[in-house]
C-alpha cells in the first residue's frame, strides 16, 4: 500500500459514541488511549489511566507534547480538584534580552521556561493512583524503545513542520532535528518511528518518581546544554518548580454548570462568553442559522477582549475573577452586540500544539491537557534525553506596563484548558478541545451543542466548527453550509473557510448519566474513545 493513501480520506465517516459501565478513556491518539486501558485491566484507576495516557502521548504524539511540556487537569472524587502543572521563566530572562524586538521568538531559548508536567503525573498519583508509579511509564516506554507506526493526522502535522525546524541553524537545534527528523524528513503515515532515548528517560523519571527531572541528572543535563548553548535555564530553575493545586473557576450556563482552570489559563474566556450568551435564546435559532454562528462569535469577541487585556500571572492581575464573571458585567457586554459584526472588540472594565485526553471509572473523573504549545515547541532537545522543551514564554507581551509582561520567574498567560461540568452538584464529566485560541471558542461550541442543541458528545464534536482570529476575521470550517457563509459576511464578518480539520482544535469528552459512561473523539484527529 502506498503510505501517502493513509492521509487520504476522500468521503465523510461518521463515528458513533462508546459506553460503558465501569471505566472510560479518550484521547487524540489511539495507542495512547491503549495505554490508559491497560492500566484499567491492571487494576488501576482513572488517575492511573490519565497520567499512562499523558505519559505514552509523549511519545506517540510528540508533534503536539512532550516530555517537556506543561499541563493541568480537573478531578472529580466526590469534589473537583484543579491542578496547575505549569512552569515560570527562567531567573535570569528579563526584559532585557528582547532590546529591539518587538515580539517573543518563538524558536530558541528565548521563549523556553521550566516544563511542569512531570511534576504534574507525580502529584496526580501522590494522592489518587492505585498502581505503582514505574507501571505508568511501561507503554510509554515500549512505544519508543520498540517503535510504533506514525499515526495519519501526527504525520501529517510532522510534515507540516518540516520546513519550520530543519530551516532552524544553529548548535542548540541539532539534537532536536536528529531525533525527529532523521534522514532530513519527518516520518510519513505508517511509518515506524521510535527514540531510544525517550524510553531512557522515561526509565528516569519513573525510577526516580520524577525526583531526577528537576533536582537529579536530567536536571543538571538541561541545564548544562543551556550553559552551552546560550540558554537560561538552571538547576535553580527546575529545583523551585512546584505543581499547585488551585480552585476551579466557574459558571452556570442552562442547565449546567461549566468548570474551568483559573488564570493564568484562558479558560475564563469561555465562562465570559458563555455569561453573554446566556441572555440570548439561542434554541429559537436552528444550530446552523446564521442567528446562531454570529451570537456565540461576538460573544467571544468581547470574552477575548477582556482576556488578553487583564489576564496574567494572578500575582500580576489588576481585576479579579469574580469582576470578569459578573453576571451583571455580562448583561452590559450583552448590549453591545447587534446584527453588525464588532470590528474591534474593546476590554470593558479598567480603561487605560496541544493534546487533551479524558479518563473516567466509577469513583474518579479526570480531565488532563498537556501541551508544548507551536507544535513541537521551542525546538530545542536536551542532548540523549528526548526532552524537547516547550515554548510557553510567547505566551508572555513585551508592551510596558501590560499586566503578562514577562519578567523573571513568572508564569505565562496560558492557552491549554481542561473542562469540566457538572448538574446540580452531581458530575457529568470531562471534555476539552485542544488548539491554542481555538481551546476557549471550542469549549463554548461545545458547550452550546450539548446544552442549546441537545447533541450526544459525538455530534457536539463532530458539528462544523468556526474560529474568531482577530479584528472581525472568522475562519470557518468547510463544512459549516454555505448559506451561513454568505449571511456572515453580508452581517460584516471578514470569512475564510478552511478545510484543515486540525484549525478547528481537536476534543474528546466522557459524560456520566444514570450510570452508563459516553465518551466520544472527533474525527479531526487521529483519536479513539474506549469504554468497558
Amino acid at each position: 500500500m502506498n503510505k501517502n493513501t493513509l492521509t487520504d480520506y476522500p468521503y465523510p465517516s461518521a463515528r458513533r459514541v462508546i459506553m460503558g459501565k465501569h471505566c472510560a478513556v479518550a484521547t487524540s491518539q489511539p495507542l495512547a488511549t491503549l495505554a490508559g486501558m491497560e492500566m484499567f485491566w491492571a487494576g488501576g484507576n482513572a488517575v492511573d489511566a490519565a497520567i499512562a495516557m499523558a505519559i505514552a502521548l509523549t511519545v506517540v504524539e510528540p508533534t503536539s507534547n512532550g516530555i517537556g511540556s506543561d499541563a493541568f487537569a480537573l478531578v472529580w472524587d466526590g469534589k473537583l480538584h484543579g491542578l496547575n502543572a505549569s512552569g515560570k521563566s527562567p531567573q535570569n530572562l528579563t526584559i532585557n534580552q528582547f532590546d529591539g524586538m518587538n515580539t517573543i521568538p518563538s524558536k530558541g531559548w528565548l521563549p523556553v521556561t521550566v516544563p511542569g508536567a512531570v511534576s504534574g503525573w507525580r502529584i496526580l498519583w501522590e494522592r489518587w493512583g492505585k498502581l505503582p508509579f514505574e507501571q505508568l511509564f511501561t507503554p510509554a516506554i515500549r512505544y519508543a524503545e520498540l517503535g510504533f507506526p506514525v499515526s495519519p493526522i501526527t504525520a501529517s502535522a510532522w510534515k507540516q513542520a518540516e520546513t519550520i525546524y530543519l530551516s532552524l541553524s544553529g548548535r542548540e537545534f541539532e539534537p532536536f532535528k536528529n531525533v525527529f527528523f532523521p534522514n532530513n524528513r519527518a516520518p510519513l503515515a505508517g511509518e515506524i518511528w521510535g527514540s531510544e532515548i525517550h524510553g531512557e528517560t522515561l526509565r528516569a523519571i519513573a525510577q526516580s518518581g520524577g525526583d531526577s527531572f528537576y533536582q537529579g541528572k536530567i536536571a543538571q543535563s538541561m541545564a548544562d546544554f543551556a550553559a552551552d548553548t546560550g540558554g537560561f535555564l538552571t538547576t535553580s530553575d527546575l529545583a523551585s518548580h512546584q505543581a499547585e493545586w488551585v480552585e476551579p473557576i466557574s459558571t452556570n450556563y442552562r442547565n449546567l454548570t461549566v468548570w474551568e482552570i483559573p488564570p493564568h489559563t484562558q479558560g475564563i474566556a469561555a465562562l465570559i462568553a458563555l455569561n453573554i450568551l446566556e441572555g440570548f435564546e439561542l434554541s429559537r435559532y436552528s444550530r446552523d442559522s446564521v442567528e446562531s454562528y454570529h451570537l456565540q462569535i461576538e460573544v467571544m469577541k468581547l470574552a477575548f477582549a477582556d482576556v488578553h487585556r487583564y489576564i496574567s500571572d494572578p500575582g500580576f492581575m489588576e481585576v479579579d475573577v469574580e469582576q470578569l464573571l459578573n453576571k451583571t458585567y455580562a448583561t452590559s457586554r450583552r448590549e453591545l452586540i447587534g446584527e453588525e459584526a464588532i470590528f474591534l472588540a474593546e476590554p470593558g472594565l479598567l480603561k487605560g500544539g496541544t493534546v487533551y485526553l479524558a479518563a473516567a471509572d466509577g469513583e474518579l473523573m479526570v480531565s488532563f491537557i498537556q501541551s508544548n504549545y507551536e507544535g513541537f515547541g521551542s525546538g530545542i532537545l536536551i542532548p540523549d534525553t528526548g526532552i524537547a522543551l516547550q515554548n510557553r514564554g510567547v505566551g508572555f507581551t513585551l508592551e510596558t506596563g501590560h499586566p503578562n509582561q514577562l519578567a523573571p520567574s513568572k508564569r505565562p498567560f496560558h492557552t491549554i484548558i481542561p473542562g469540566f461540568l457538572t448538574q446540580d452538584g452531581e458530575p457529568l464529566g470531562s471534555f476539552g478541545v485542544m488548539g491554542g485560541h481555538m481551546q476557549p471558542q471550542g469549549h463554548l461550541q461545545v458547550v452550546v451543542n450539548l446544552t442549546d442543541y441537545g447533541m450526544n458528545p459525538q455530534a457536539a464534536l463532530d458539528a462544523p466548527r468556526w474560529q474568531f482570529l482577530s479584528g472581525n476575521q472568522v475562519l470557518l470550517e468547510h463544512t459549516v453550509p454555505r448559506h451561513v457563509a454568505l449571511a456572515l459576511a453580508e452581517w460584516g464578518h471578514d470569512i475564510q473557510i478552511s478545510a484543515d480539520g486540525r484549525e478547528f482544535g481537536r476534543g474528546q469528552i466522557i459524560l456520566r448519566d444514570r450510570g452508563v459512561l459516553i465518551a466520544a473523539s472527533e474525527p479531526r484527529a487521529d483519536g479513539l474513545a474506549l469504554a468497558q
